[in-house]
């Protein structure tokens, strides 16, 4: 987007201040600055929201909210900006986020004013889309993208960090938030069965007490890395794993990790999500599992298979019209339409 108009990113805000509330703005690209508020220690939630209300008051104080669009990421802000009325308000629902765990109890009612005050709605997934196009007459489906040249390098330099190359044996690799949707007894059982294969597990451990994570010798935490290094770990690995439970939390999730697998030339074997199902394993990209044993076996299958350079064909094939600059450029456009037809447009009875 940022080739396309200037863009501010507003983060979480961090409670460091001494004295006085600020936004601290860095410039990460020509167009793209990254807004960070700083507020004091030790306040409520509502004079958390009035704090930002008025930084947002003292950046807008000379400027036209006519030149301006809102895009939400998640409801919840709508705490602090509801009272703005920007040229175009996007919602970009990624998540149903009411139904992970420690959700906010405001976000369902907050959604539903979101939903009445955007113009545009993406969703994050077609599963996503059928449980929300009711709601709004402007709403379009977008899965999960990839920045193939990226995740391409793991095919190309096999260059293993220092805290991975070490580990001898079969890899089989998890990137992402460990939470309340990663099957924890599915990665214990099958580091139970399997204990020549080496289970590689990357990224933060959020929401659940790390006590309850298995720890045979054969798992391997190597916490959070950046995006920079992620293909050099994929670069080792020999399949990708999708372990999620089917629950409230994964219901309409679409995960990002699926395409950068794939992208990265690695076999992947999920749990049953309704969109790696659908598309992915419907067009036999990937080995959908359902329990302990059909995980064992289709890692056995991908670990043993002669067949991968005509699956890394149909692959690319599937790929060649997935990108973020092409997700990018029809987002631009339905914008526009919306900008050029926004009296025309209402939220779905």
């Amino acid at each position: 987007m940022a080739n396309f108009c200037n863009v501010y990113f507003m983060e979480e805000p961090i409670h460091d201040s001494n004295n006085e509330a600020y936004l601290a703005f860095s410039k990460r690209l020509d167009n793209l600055w990254l807004c960070v508020p700083h507020l004091p220690a030790k306040i409520s939630k509502q004079q958390t929201n009035a704090l930002l209300t008025q930084l947002l008051d003292k950046y807008f104080q000379n400027k036209d909210l006519e030149d301006f669009a809102f895009w939400y990421y998640t409801p919840m802000a709508l705490e602090f900006s509801a009272k703005y009325s920007p040229k175009l308000t996007i919602y970009d629902c990624m998540d149903e986020l009411s139904a992970f765990k420690f959700a906010p109890k405001e976000i369902k009612d907050l959604e539903k004013k979101l939903m009445q005050n955007a113009d545009i709605v993406f969703t994050g997934g077609n599963s996503l889309y059928e449980a929300k196009k009711n709601q709004h007459s402007n709403i379009y489906p977008f899965p999960s993208s990839i920045d193939k040249n990226h995740f391409e390098k793991a095919r190309k330099t096999r260059i293993e960090p220092e805290d991975q190359i070490t580990i001898t044996g079969p890899k089989i690799g998890f990137y992402g938030v460990i939470d309340e949707r990663f099957d924890i007894e599915l990665i214990r059982s099958i580091a139970k069965e399997q204990p020549e294969w080496q289970l590689i597990l990357i990224g933060p451990v959020v929401k659940i007490d790390p006590a309850i994570l298995p720890k045979q010798s054969n798992i391997h935490y190597l916490g959070q890395k950046s995006y920079q290094e992620l293909t050099g770990y994929l670069s080792g690995w020999d399949v990708a794993l999708i372990p999620f439970l089917l629950n409230d939390s994964t219901r309409y999730i679409s995960p990002t990790k699926t395409p950068e697998y794939l992208a990265a030339g690695i076999p992947v074997v999920s749990s049953p999500i309704r969109d790696v199902v659908n598309p992915y394993g419907k067009n036999k990209l990937v080995s959908i599992a359902s329990s302990v044993e059909e995980f064992v076996e289709a890692i056995e299958n991908e670990l043993q298979s002669k067949r991968k350079t005509e699956w890394l064909k149909r692959v690319d094939a599937f790929l060649a019209q997935n990108s973020w600059d092409i997700t990018c450029k029809a987002m631009q456009k339905l914008m526009l339409d919306t900008m050029q037809n926004k009296d025309k447009i209402s939220i779905a009875s």
